[in-house]
């Protein structure tokens, strides 16, 4: 079987997507298709399944019959995403789907139970009076809403079952339980044709024959008993014990078993490029530079040429900033692993690169924008607020807020692993910054000893003893008061004295430590939540 897919560009070429696959599917059989995105999977299924458009080449036929209408009414195609109506319970699910889809020479009674038959086939008799549900209404689980969408096709009886990833998204347990009630129904004579990304060793072998693709070509299709040996005796042999998806995952992409470590290896830069590539024009949007300048050039303008005879209001200004940029970063990190989420489970489910690859090269790929902008608002603020004019002062403030913004920027990569929603991410990551605010010795000076802690872990409390450290010691002096030469110590300095301008170096260590850790919760969040069956 062939297909010709018209590209998009204006040239009248078309590109070859499936080269000659061909097979044989019989009653009582479960073929799994896969493949890395991009082989074919779904393009294949969809021709089988008479649901594409397009220049077709070759015969698809059942029984030694053609496709037609006729035949269409035994087969049942199954997507990938469920759509189900969140408010109606299981049981009212699958009676109003056989109300209109069973013949009309069946009584009301005799489609309710036909509607109670799948259910208990399926598995779904504890659950039946439970809602579907949706995000944001509690119901059944992701595994039983997979089952009431099959069990919606199985009410026509039909012979011939095409499933679109119908594991995606699921534990390998629920997942092993879909395929298991699959199993059933192709031993009540039935064929079932399926594609499925990567899995388990459990799972491959409940299927009975499997066809591996890459890049529209069939690598195998035959026996699942029979796939390790055929590799084996083309000299195709794993070095270690490992999921024989794994294996055929590997080869599809091109990976050979002494080749994959190494270009796993070449992999980041890859990442890193197609993510500036990708990123470049939201990262250094005229929004964001704009509202940089503009509040760079707010704050120069209110602290204009400010020196230390307004020790409170440079103060003010240094704390200003702290809280700036921890909030600013924060926030921007928050938004970078929930909305790729899919796209990650997608490509690495398909085995095409490690997830520390993608970490790392995300983490590096992001690092220009994060650096660039704080760096443009304490070259504007920093001598229009008349700041210690030296260089040495100047790079000293700048080194701080850098580290700030990578540490706040590592706090909102572990909040958005950890909580994989935006809004809640960024409800949660607002709350705890503005605690680290309260508890950073700048609005209160004199907290209780049983919330003190939090002063421990506050970025803001060791961005703002730092940043207090770029610019005074504590043998600077101020003017007491207006219009007197009597001069006072900046330490003795209330809101300087309760800070504190000693433990420089401890503050540093505490923002590294900080760095570091919160990178790694970040990760260790995405191996938790199991974005995908393959972490590295």
């Amino acid at each position: 079987m062939s297909w010709l897919r018209k590209n998009t560009n204006k040239s009248d070429s078309n590109r070859l997507i499936l080269k000659g696959v061909s097979g044989v599917v019989e009653p009582g059989e479960i073929l799994a298709m896969l493949g890395p995105s991009g082989s074919g999977k779904t393009t294949l299924l969809t021709a089988l399944g008479g649901r594409l458009s397009g220049k077709l080449g070759g015969n698809i036929t059942y029984n030694n019959k053609p496709f037609s209408n006729s035949l269409k009414r035994n087969i049942v195609f199954v997507t990938q995403d469920d759509f189900l109506y969140p408010h109606l319970t299981v049981t009212k699910t699958l009676v109003f789907t056989a109300l209109l889809r069973l013949p009309s020479t069946l009584t009301r009674a005799e489609k309710t139970t036909e509607a109670e038959a799948v259910i208990r086939k399926l598995e779904l008799t504890n659950c039946k009076n439970i809602i579907i549900g949706d995000e944001f209404i509690r119901g059944i689980s992701g595994g039983e809403r997979r089952r009431v969408s099959i069990g919606q096709e199985l009410l026509i009886n039909p012979s011939l079952l095409f499933l679109d990833e119908p594991t995606s998204g699921l534990d390998s347990t629920t997942a092993q339980k879909i395929v298991k009630g699959l199993s059933d129904l192709a031993r009540g004579r039935r064929a079932i044709i399926m594609t499925i990304h990567q899995p388990s060793s459990r799972l491959f072998y409940m299927f009975q024959k499997v066809m591996l693709l890459s890049e529209g070509n069939a690598l195998y299709f035959g026996k699942v008993s029979d796939v390790m040996p055929y590799f084996s005796g083309i000299g195709y042999i794993p070095r270690v014990a490992m999921n024989p998806a794994d294996f055929l995952l590997d080869l599809a992409n091109g990976l050979t078993p002494d080749e994959s470590s190494e270009n796993k290896s070449m992999q980041f830069s890859v990442l890193f490029w197609r993510g500036v590539k990708e990123r470049k024009h939201e990262s250094f949007s005229g929004l964001k530079i704009g509202e940089v300048v503009t509040v760079a050039l707010l704050c120069g303008l209110l602290w204009w040429q400010s020196d230390i005879s307004h020790l409170q209001d440079q103060i003010g200004l240094l704390f200003f900033m702290s809280g700036f940029w921890g909030f600013f970063p924060l926030f921007q990190a928050i938004f970078t692993f929930p909305p790729e989420r899919k796209m990650l489970q997608k490509e690495r489910t398909s085995g095409t690169y490690r997830l520390s690859s993608y970490f790392m090269s995300r983490i590096v790929g992001d690092l220009p924008m994060e650096l660039v902008l704080p760096t443009l608002f304490i070259t504007i603020t920093y001598w229009m607020a008349g700041l210690k004019s030296t260089p040495v002062h100047f790079f000293h403030t700048l080194s701080v807020l850098l580290r700030l913004v990578l540490v706040a920027q590592g706090m909102g990569l572990a909040l958005g692993a950890l909580v994989m929603d935006q809004n809640s991410a960024t409800v949660l990551g607002s709350v705890i910054m503005l605690a680290f605010l309260l508890a950073g010795g700048y609005y209160v000076q004199h907290v209780p000893p049983f919330i003190a802690w939090i002063k421990y872990i506050s970025v803001s409390n060791y961005s703002y003893k730092l940043l207090l450290g770029s610019q005074y010691k504590s043998s600077d002096t101020y003017p007491c008061e207006n219009g007197t030469n009597r001069l006072c110590l900046v330490g003795d300095f209330p809101s300087v004295k309760n800070t504190g301008l000693d433990g420089q170096v401890s503050g540093v260590v505490a923002l590294v430590l900080m760095l570091v850790l919160y990178r790694l919760i970040a990760y260790m969040a995405l191996v938790r939540i199991g974005v995908t069956k393959r972490l590295v």
